[in-house]
């Protein structure tokens, strides 16, 4: 991986070149990680492995690492540990989206069936498990309350607003727990582990469930307003499972006539490729894609507005930068 992948402007240079080591060590201790002894299951973890990604999560642990002073192998665990619980994670959205295609690649879903994909979750999660005790027992911890968020998350979201619950307040609760959850624990595990003041570990952790909800407002974003699979899905993904996301939320809550049509549109699944075609043309062409941007632009914001306290050095200078590429994203 090379500096200019790491999707964070304006790094400073001996930095850039240490998060670039880190992150090659990173991808060696994730390859190794989900060696077994049965060649089917080495193959399906290793699919979404080898299809790359963004490996937020593991910067984040890295770059979080470097507030405190005891920096070791324990640091790549955690990074690593992150990664395969997003992983695992994938494996199981995509079969209950019913996802043909992830990260560019065909689902393990497709390829394998829903059971074998099931199961390759699975054994990630065992994986992390595995990994973070070697850790230690406040790790361990850390993992169970954040899988706990994020199968609430999913749950919450399979369920859907309940009685007298505002949609856009629960849709937000699904985003914190479902994808903030992660992110915010792997911006905890570098401060945590590397011995940083408990400040500084906690404003961390709020900075990262901010940049988390922030990511999750990009894809949805993305997912609207792209015309290639810069996401690593196919565009309109959530339209044709019929989730509802910020943009579809707006339209929704609009009051204008003229919004009528669109919004019986997309009170459920659209299954029909050409509606689909011309649903989201028209929600590009939409006011509520923009007024998304800018929720997402003052979500990011506070983010950045949280790293106030910390001192003045290239770490905190890269997570503002990580702030404003989140941002761009979207745009």
């Amino acid at each position: 991986m090379s500096a200019s992948q790491l999707a964070i402007p304006n790094l400073d240079p001996g930095l850039a070149a240490e998060l670039t080591l880190g992150l090659e060590r990173v991808e060696e201790l994730l390859k190794t990680h989900i060696e077994g002894d049965y060649p089917l299951v080495e193959e399906t973890a290793r699919h979404l492995v080898l299809a790359g990604g963004k490996r937020l999560r593991p910067l984040l642990v890295l770059l979080t690492s470097y507030l405190g002073s005891e920096r070791g192998i324990n640091i790549y665990k955690a990074a690593v540990a992150c990664e395969l619980t997003h992983l695992g994670t994938l494996y199981h959205d995509d079969v209950m989206d019913e996802a043909a295609l992830r990260r560019g690649v065909t689902s393990a879903n497709y390829r394998w069936g829903n059971a074998v994909a099931i199961l390759t979750g699975d054994y990630l999660f065992a994986k992390t498990s595995a990994l973070l005790a070697e850790v230690g027992p406040e790790a361990v911890l850390l993992q169970a309350l954040t899988f706990e968020r994020l199968v609430v998350g999913q749950i919450q979201e399979t369920q859907g607003p309940q009685d007298g619950e505002d949609p856009m307040e629960h849709y937000l609760k699904v985003v914190a727990n479902k994808t903030a959850s992660l992110i915010s624990t792997s911006a905890r595990f570098g401060a945590m582990i590397s011995g940083a003041d408990p400040r500084i570990t906690e404003l961390v952790t709020q900075f990262g469930e901010l940049i988390g909800i922030a990511f999750q407002l990009a894809d949805d974003i993305i997912d609207i307003a792209s015309e290639t699979i810069q996401s690593g899905k196919t565009p309109g993904t959530d339209l044709r499972e019929g989730i509802a996301t910020l943009i579809t939320l707006k339209v929704l809550q609009s009051e204008d006539p003229a919004d009528d049509q669109l919004k019986l549109l997309l009170s459920g699944p659209i299954t029909d490729d050409e509606i689909l075609k011309d649903v989201l043309n028209q929600l590009r062409q939409h006011k509520a894609l923009e007024e998304s941007r800018e929720e997402l632009r003052k979500i990011a914001d506070k983010a950045h507005q949280l790293l106030a306290d910390l001192p003045t050095t290239p770490i905190k200078e890269a997570l503002s930068n990580l702030c404003l590429a989140i941002i761009e994203r979207s745009t």
